[in-house]
């Protein structure tokens, strides 16, 4: 059985119960109080206590019987300390922000311990197109799908199955729409097998990765000092607005799903993605758009929320709105408030429906056909609506904020 190592760490510093909740990323699961997710083919584990964050590894089934280095803990401690960011103090950042913000003092007294989360950029691409026009938990529900039918199998946990997620060359295959749409994926299912071609097949190798900034590896441990950057080799200096327009040419991708790849998936954390709640925060707090009862932005109105919010809070913008945007959710809120019943049913980790083998594809695909039809008049109603507002903004036209 895997040993649990610990790494001091407080709570102040990050909190693993709201920042694998609070909508970026959508496969940790929860299992007898202990968050456990796939991350760079490897089974991690992780629980918390109020000085330590405690972690381990399961290796995959295929593997166990092969003997492993031992410096295998070194890469798994420096693949938390990524994939967390830890080498920023997140104190300090909280009090500099409170230093420039009221708002930001008042509300987040009661939010500490939420980092942005070093994701891999492929999957947080797929993952927020599935986030258009939806909530935390059926996303969840999506991503678990995605994974469950053409994902790398890695091993259970309390008989439990886990993932690896799959590549853009997986989601490229020929059927992949068809068999979304069965799953209940709507016209997402399209964005998703059309953005999953062009980047398997029309954008040169290592793409997305040109797109990161220099300046925060990615999770492969290659790139942590690489010889050359993608950038370089592509000839191209990286910028955050450069990566912005780049993945706008994207099937499925407008401003809130680009900027919420740049933050997540890509380093850029001046990258401030406007949704719904943002855009509230910004009426309410912030004396944007006084009167105005749309829930739409149009590009000049959407840019202006993000510019004013990099000129308060500075390079790590898009840090400082992750707090501002739980705390608005009604389910943190709550709980801040010693009302937080149902905090888990909102936005915890959704374990997949039916329980099945990895081995069994077809019995899988007949059971989730069941799950799929629930969703049938929803998913009807969503196409009338956004099939066709998930793209071009350039020319000033409205913005879907949740897109």
């Amino acid at each position: 059985m895997p040993e649990w190592k610990k790494l001091p760490l407080s709570l102040a510093e990050l909190c693993i119960d709201t920042t694998l909740r609070c909508g970026q990323s959508f496969r940790w699961r929860r299992i007898n109080d202990e968050w456990h997710c796939v991350l760079q083919g490897r089974l991690i584990s992780l629980k918390q206590d109020p000085t330590h964050l405690h972690y381990k590894l399961s290796w995959p089934e295929k593997l166990r019987t092969q003997e492993h280095k031992p410096a295998e803990d070194d890469c798994v401690l420096s693949l938390l300390h990524r994939y967390f960011a830890l080498s920023h103090s997140l104190s300090a950042m909280y009090q500099e922000w409170a230093a420039s913000d009221s708002n930001f003092a008042r509300r987040a007294t009661a939010f500490t311990g939420i980092r942005i989360l070093n994701q891999d950029a492929w999957e947080t691409l797929v993952s927020f197109i599935c986030s258009s026009n939806n909530n935390i938990s059926r996303i969840s529900q999506m991503v678990q799908k995605l994974c469950l039918h053409y994902g790398p199998y890695v091993g259970k946990i309390e008989g439990e199955a886990f993932y690896d997620f799959p590549g853009p060359e997986a989601l490229a295959a020929s059927g992949v729409e068809a068999h979304l749409r069965e799953l209940g994926f709507g016209y997402r299912a399209k964005f998703i097998a059309e953005t999953a071609r062009i980047v398997s097949t029309e954008r040169p190798s290592g793409w997305l990765r040109s797109l990161r900034n220099p300046e925060c590896p990615s999770l492969d441990a290659a790139d942590v000092k690489p010889k050359e950057t993608p950038a370089k080799a592509y000839g191209k200096t990286p910028n955050y607005k450069a990566a912005h327009e780049a993945l706008l040419e994207l099937p499925g991708v407008g401003p809130k799903v680009s900027d919420c790849v740049c933050l997540m998936g890509l380093g850029w954390w001046e990258s401030v993605p406007i949704d719904t709640h943002v855009w509230q925060i910004a009426q309410r707090d912030y004396n944007f758009g006084k009167g105005a009862k749309t829930k739409t932005l149009n590009k000049v109105t959407y840019d202006a929320v993000g510019g004013h919010f990099r000129k308060i809070w500075g390079p790590q913008a898009g840090w400082a709105q992750s707090v501002l945007f739980t705390a608005n959710l009604k389910s943190f809120a709550e709980q801040a408030a010693g009302k937080g019943k149902g905090l888990k049913e909102e936005v915890s980790a959704v374990k997949v429906e039916v329980e099945v083998e990895e081995t069994s594809t077809t019995s899988v695909r007949t059971q989730k056909r069941k799950t799929a039809t629930t969703e049938v008049a929803v998913i009807k109603e969503e196409e009338k609506s956004a099939e066709t507002t998930t793209r071009r903004t350039r020319s000033g036209k409205r913005v879907k904020t949740s897109g």
